[in-house]
């Protein structure tokens, strides 16, 4: 029988809400391949504009568990930065990504990601094959996170 995993992150950053949701969800195709090669070896839209119904292509590096990953947004408020996405990839029968980035009083900001993915049958991979640990999916969405706000904190102007 497949599995269904659920997590639930909050990720605090120096990185006001609007620049981190730029970066790590309406620019993230484009940001992957760069600030994580080791998981990306390239990213690009293949439909639409980033907004409600488009699709992004993922290809992966050997370091994760799938080849290719496409991401279908939907659900976007760009204003509220909050996104609810879908995934594909091989092993996975649904995987649900919402994600909030709410600004803090100091200027910085707090994403709240919640995932639920279901495995298929027989060819499970969700978040607990041994080589891709339900901690290190943690570990590795905190990781693109902790990645993205350097970036930003080294490229102020990004984003702006």
């Amino acid at each position: 029988m497949a599995s269904t995993n659920s997590l639930t992150l909050e990720l605090e950053s120096q990185v006001c809400a609007p620049h981190m949701f730029r970066a790590t969800v309406m620019d993230w195709h484009t940001l992957a391949p760069k600030l994580a090669p080791h998981i990306f070896d390239s990213a690009h839209l293949v439909e639409g504009d980033g907004s409600i119904g488009s699709v992004r292509h993922y290809n992966c590096a050997t370091a994760m568990p799938f080849k290719v990953i496409k991401t279908k947004v939907e659900f976007l408020d760009v204003d509220k930065c909050e996104c609810k996405y879908t995934i594909e990839c091989d092993g996975i029968e649904t995987s649900t990504w919402n994600i909030k980035i709410k600004p803090k009083a100091n200027g910085g900001s707090v994403a709240k990601v919640e995932c639920t993915s279901k495995g298929v049958e027989g060819k499970d991979m969700t978040l607990k094959t041994k080589d891709f640990s339900i901690d290190m999916f943690k570990d590795s969405t905190t990781d693109m996170f902790k990645t993205v706000e350097a970036y930003l904190i080294a490229n102020p102007d990004a984003y702006n």
